[in-house]
């Protein structure tokens, strides 16, 4: 068994490892800190399909659809569920469907060939009528009905 005791004198070729683990270290825990902190998507309200499709759906009086329906070289209409209401009523109609609501949640669905200003007109009428979470109902989630 060799040992060596202090007093050689002369210069060692080892790697002092220390001060990089503690690098390591410090580093590791700014990174644990960070992490968690990252923001986030948006969240974004979709209808769900039934899991029983087979299930005959019943109608929801609490689901609010508001539909902008296409007519060629004419504005467009508006159907709230199933209800004909004028654009300029829409405000008013849609404040009174939230007035007394806990769950304010609305859905959008707009025709094919409609522009999507109609329907961001729409989404922003229902912003001032104070609806905090609308939804876009598209193609895919319609023919799942």
């Amino acid at each position: 068994m060799a040992m060596t005791t202090g007093g050689g004198g002369g210069y060692s070729s080892d790697i002092n490892v220390t001060p990089m683990i503690d690098i390591l270290l410090v580093l590791l825990i700014i990174f644990m800190v960070i992490v968690p902190v990252t923001p986030k998507g948006l969240e974004a309200l979709v209808p769900q399909p039934p899991k029983n499709p087979q299930q005959q759906q019943q109608p929801n009086d609490r689901t609010i659809v508001v539909q902008v329906m296409y007519r060629a070289g004419q504005a467009p209409t508006y159907k709230i569920n199933e209800t004909d209401v004028a654009k300029s009523e829409l405000l008013a109609k849609l404040t009174e469907i939230y007035a007394n609501r806990a769950e304010r949640v609305m859905f959008v669905r707009g025709d094919d060939d409609l522009d999507f200003r109609y329907v961001a007109d729409v989404i922003d009428i229902a912003k001032s009528a104070n609806v905090d979470h609308i939804g876009l109902m598209t193609p895919k989630i319609q023919a799942g009905q």
